[in-house]
């Protein structure tokens, strides 16, 4: 009977759930982390994988890559989640891992879904477990394990990036659903027109999950014709995936962003609201355009008006609060102010020279006087300054000896960076 139930089970399960790759020949997309003998290949294949996380967007294979290693890998394997489990379930996880380590010499795996979710006190718990090889951690997370995870738990793990998968990779998943006759649909007449295939992949936006489930929304909503073949066109696809279907090639909507991204540049108002409402009537994710109004702020004015940087981030702020068509008047508003503002890209220049000597200098020592403990050695820096004691400003090196005077940002005669121009002159 409980297989039964287990068939059930599977029977029910959502398409994406029962596509789910089961062995790492059937994996799709993450090129750069699974080829032939790469690291995490030869890893996995060897059952000697260590504790890591994987973390990237959404539908991109993080958890199927955890199910692998569990398929793969001989041991136990416990799953959590995050969101729904605490300390009492780790320590339980680690006292019978202990004791099997012992008893047995079995590894436990502890897999662990939404890592990210886990506060310290949660984290901590499993730290001397993974350090002392009870168990062996494998997260998964859509946020960045360095910013929201426990310092201690990251540095314990080795940490792979996921990547949203291309049109390629999704369309050729969404053709095994179609054609797999066990947990797919290849036992129906099913009929999915290239150009319906074509926009579930561009409209998931590199995730295979949400293209699963547009096409399971499409085949059990669709009535079979009279030969008895459900037929699915890219009208089916675009209600089920609720994102309206792009009037233009992929190589035309590249060119029309494009051309918005210099109409902004070259302060043209009337271009670059033209080739806004372009995109946006094609299908264009107007968090795009906000994303690429935030990017120009800072790149093509700069310091010349920083208000635009507040101006942009606030377009998008009202694309995600709003939504369309609420939305585009904030754009609107935000593509006018950037394109009428005084232009400098004198950011630019100091951020990419910045980056080039901080590259070169990786060693270069911080002033003693500025250190957080400065030592009893004299790099002839002298000791450091308090400005406020001084007006609120007073002249002292802050770069390294390698670098003293070196000069990135020049402001230039645009905006408020005239007044950049004569405060520098006024400091030196």
């Amino acid at each position: 009977m409980e297989d039964l139930f287990e068939d059930n089970i599977t029977k029910f399960a959502p398409l994406a759930d029962r596509m789910r790759p089961k062995k790492l020949e059937e994996f799709l997309g993450q090129e750069h982390l699974i080829y032939k003998n790469s690291f995490l290949v030869r890893a996995i294949s060897a059952g000697t994988i260590g504790s890591c996380i994987f973390y990237g967007p959404p539908g991109t294979g993080k958890t199927t890559i955890a199910n692998i290693i569990a398929n793969t890998c001989k041991g136990i394997f416990k799953k959590l989640n995050a969101v729904s489990s605490g300390v009492s379930d780790a320590k339980a996880i680690i006292e019978e891992a202990r004791n099997n380590l012992k008893l047995y010499g079995t590894r436990t795996f502890l897999l662990l879904d939404e890592c990210h979710r886990w506060n310290k006190a949660q984290s901590d718990c499993v730290l001397q477990a993974v350090e002392e090889g009870s168990i062996t951690f494998i997260g998964s997370t859509t946020e960045n394990p360095y910013i929201n995870m426990t310092r201690a738990i990251v540095s314990r793990c080795r940490v792979f990036e996921f990547k949203s998968l291309s049109k390629q990779n999704i369309i050729q998943a969404l053709n095994r659903a179609i054609t797999d006759k066990v947990n797919g649909y290849g036992e129906l007449k099913l009929e999915v027109t290239a150009d319906a295939l074509e926009h579930l992949a561009w409209a998931s936006a590199g995730d295979v999950r949400s293209a699963y489930n547009a096409l399971e929304l499409a085949v059990r909503t669709t009535t079979a014709n009279k030969k008895g073949v459900i037929e699915i066109d890219k009208q089916t696809a675009e209600e089920c995936i609720q994102k309206k279907a792009v009037s233009m090639d992929e190589t035309t909507f590249y060119d029309v962003l494009s051309a918005f991204c210099k109409s902004l540049r070259g302060s043209d108002t009337e271009a670059a609201l033209f080739y806004s409402q372009r995109l946006l009537l094609s299908g264009c994710d107007p968090k795009i355009i906000a994303r690429r109004l935030i990017a120009h702020a800072s790149e093509d004015i700069g310091m010349a008006d920083s208000n635009a940087l507040l101006i942009a981030i606030s377009a998008l702020n009202a694309v995600k609060e709003l939504g369309m068509p609420e939305c585009e008047l904030g754009l609107s508003h935000a593509i006018i102010y950037l394109c009428e503002a005084e232009k400098s890209n004198s950011v630019l220049i100091a951020k990419d020279l910045a980056k080039a000597d901080a590259l070169k200098y990786l060693d270069s020592p911080v002033p003693n006087h500025l250190k957080n403990h400065p030592t009893g050695y004299n790099d002839k820096s002298g000791s450091y300054k308090y400005p406020h004691d001084f007006g609120g400003y007073c002249k002292q090196q802050y770069l390294p000896n390698d670098l003293k005077g070196k000069v990135y940002y020049t402001p230039k005669q645009n905006g408020k960076e005239r007044a950049m121009i004569r405060k520098k002159e006024r400091n030196n």
